[in-house]
């Protein structure tokens, strides 16, 4: 890419709010993990007794378990938003800016 066509990407409106929008996407993404995750830590630090009650009278498996794997898929589909809107969204944008830039 020639430093003519990286400028004029640069210098495309478009391409500022297109990095203003992911950002601010993968930044709420990024904050609603880490307030799982940190959720989580301090359950375990202040609440350890709801996290090893078990899920059900006679059962092993304690409440905790399902609250980690739910934080665990609660990431993952926070990942596949993110993959979903880049595609569908920000892709688009991408090609346009692109085409632009190259004529």
């Amino acid at each position: 890419m020639s430093l003519l066509i990286a400028s004029k990407i640069q210098n495309n409106p478009k391409y500022l709010e297109l990095v203003h929008r992911r950002n601010t996407l993968g930044w709420s993404l990024s904050a609603i993990v880490c307030v799982l995750y940190f959720g989580f830590t301090l359950m375990i630090a202040y609440t350890p007794d709801i996290l090893t009650a078990p899920i059900a009278a006679g059962s092993v498996i304690p409440q905790g378990m399902l609250i980690g794997v739910g934080i665990i898929l609660a990431s993952c589909v926070l990942t596949g938003i993110y993959v979903f809107l880049a595609n569908k969204t920000f892709d688009p944008i991408i090609e346009e800016i692109v085409r632009e830039a190259s004529k």
